[in-house]
């Protein structure tokens, strides 16, 4: 054999789900990182007192990012049962374009706007889980040595496109308005799927297994709650109903709220559907999980060892996950309560180091983020670890994750010492943001880039589905915090308290959520002391 025969040779069809992956991440924070911008000032608010405006902007931002992470379980079950990953990829590629379209025409509908923003939520979070593995399903055992070099470009066109979005579109949305505005990014998104489309004879299509795996997550854990034992109940059954009559319950009341017009005393008013949802969401998986760990033994013998063992590491990964949650209210945050506090800045088009020439909107601080995790992951992996090894300590995945968090809490205090100085009525420059975005992108590489790692290594191969849909919800439960808190604070009792402290709401926030990430970083620590890592990379 040849040389040339013998080297192996990238997949034909790799640049076509690359080019669709470039324009899909900037048509999405194209939309995403001016959505607040858009929303403060805009018809879609005008209803409400101007004072009201930027919490209802927040809380209509993050309802959108909850969806988002949420629909990737709507897309991976439709893709593993029924239609593949390219039919499932491509039929939400077409949802995804006519939510951007509404965006565009209905600029001045509240109605018209919300169904555009739940058609991308439906269409980017059906997309989200199946694009990456779609690309490793293109590599044979002959090429696969090339999969690490795509995989690591992906992720790099993923933050290009990211960064560029964010540097530009506040820029379109402030000079040629907001229907342009939106509708560039589902331009960019129509373009992604006619370059999907145009490599469709020459993907690799895997077919959808349509739940054919007897030692699946789903049914080791309902053999094992199904399960009787000679001589003993079935008390972690009984744990699991509870937890879905609660569930079933929290959605009953709010049903009644929104419905019928029943006000119920113990039942928050402002306990909107996608508030409630999610409340019941997490009511079912921690009873659920709480109940298949009570009686997981009893899949033994009917299930494999493997199987069983498992889903005994999915149920801890995700108690990993739970505890990042308050992680990603502070990170997702950065596009909305941080865009805000933008807006009350001084833009130093007069310092000679300011590029006045391209950065004049306070939104625009959020391409710092893309940039500079393309610049720390390399720094991470070829100096600080290295060097923090040398000095005797070892960054495992998990004290990787714990710091992350942690350092995400000290970017809001930062962030509100900021808001301090702005409430002072000090002409404060948006420069100061700069500190801020560096902390908090340090700890995202030290949570979101390392949690991957640590989750894939726990979990056997059939079963890493599972721990990515868990991994997405971390994210919707970030917002949910955020939601709750904007929840909070219209509480006459609560803002009550806020004035004793003299300060203001926004800063009382900003150093309440610093407070929650540290509470969640030590909660975090104890628990990595005390689990159990597994190894379960793929024996070469």
């Amino acid at each position: 054999m040849t040389e040339a025969a013998a080297r192996p040779r990238l997949p034909r069809q790799i640049p076509y789900i690359i080019g669709n992956e470039a324009c899909e991440r900037f048509s999405f924070y194209g939309m995403r990182n001016i959505l607040v911008q858009f929303l403060v000032s805009s018809v879609i608010l005008a209803y409400l007192p101007e004072a009201e405006r930027e919490l209802a902007a927040k809380d209509v931002f993050h309802s959108f990012v909850i969806g988002v992470y949420f629909f990737p379980l709507l897309g991976g079950w439709l893709s593993d049962r029924f239609f593949g990953k390219y039919d499932t990829v491509l039929w939400f590629s077409l949802i995804y374009c006519a939510g951007h379209a509404c965006l565009a025409i209905f600029e001045d509908s509240r109605q018209g706007f919300y169904t555009g923003l739940f058609l991308i939520a439906l269409g980017s979070g059906g997309i989200k889980p199946l694009v990456v593995s779609f690309v490793g399903d293109q590599f044979t055992q002959a090429n696969k040595s090339l999969a690490k070099v795509v995989f690591d470009f992906f992720y790099w066109t993923i933050n290009f496109g990211s960064f560029f979005a964010s540097l530009l579109m506040p820029l379109f949305l402030r000079e040629l308005g907001p229907s342009i505005a939106f509708g560039i990014p589902g331009a960019l998104m129509f373009i992604a799927t006619f370059i999907f489309w145009l490599g469709r004879r020459k993907y690799v299509r895997v077919p959808p297994t349509r739940g054919q795996d007897p030692d699946s997550f789903y049914n080791v854990a309902r053999t094992a709650l199904l399960s009787q034992a000679p001589g003993q109940g079935r008390p972690g059954l009984v744990v699991a109903v509870v937890g879905v009559v609660v569930a079933a319950l929290m959605l009953v009341f709010w049903a009644l709220h929104a419905w019928a017009g029943v006000s119920l005393a113990f039942w928050p008013d402002d306990f909107h559907f996608v508030i409630s949802a999610c409340l019941a969401l997490g009511v079912l998986i921690a009873f659920g999980g709480i109940g298949v760990s009570m009686q997981l033994e009893r899949a033994r013998g009917r299930h494999a060892d493997e199987a069983v063992d498992s889903v005994r590491s999915v149920l801890r990964v995700i108690i990993v996950f739970a505890l990042t949650t308050p992680f990603w209210s502070l990170f997702d945050q950065k596009a909305s309560t941080w865009v805000i506090q933008g807006r009350d800045m001084t833009v130093p088009h007069d310092a000679w180091w300011w590029p006045s020439w391209l950065v004049r909107e306070a939104a625009q601080m959020q391409a710092l983020n893309p940039l500079l995790v393309m610049l720390i992951i390399p720094f991470n992996n070829l100096v600080l670890y290295p060097a923090v090894r040398r000095l005797g300590y070892e960054p495992t995945a998990l004290r990787r994750m714990g710091w992350g968090i942690a350092f995400a809490g000290v970017a809001w205090i930062v962030a509100g010492l900021i808001q301090l100085k702005i409430d002072s009525g000090a002409p404060t420059s948006l420069a100061w943001q700069t500190w801020p975005y560096m902390l908090l992108t340090f700890g995202e590489v030290l949570v979101s880039a390392t949690a991957l790692e640590f989750a894939y290594s726990q979990a056997r191969a059939s079963m890493k589905g599972v721990i990515m849909a868990f991994w997405y919800l971390a994210s919707t439960f970030g917002s949910l915090w955020v939601l709750l808190t904007n929840v909070a604070v219209r509480n006459d009792t609560v803002t009550a308290y806020i004035a004793t402290t003299g300060w203001t709401e926004n800063a009382f926030l900003m150093f309440f959520f610093a407070a929650f990430a540290f509470a969640a970083a030590v909660v975090f620590g104890l628990y990595a002391r005390s689990y159990p890592m597994q190894d379960n990379y793929r024996v070469a």
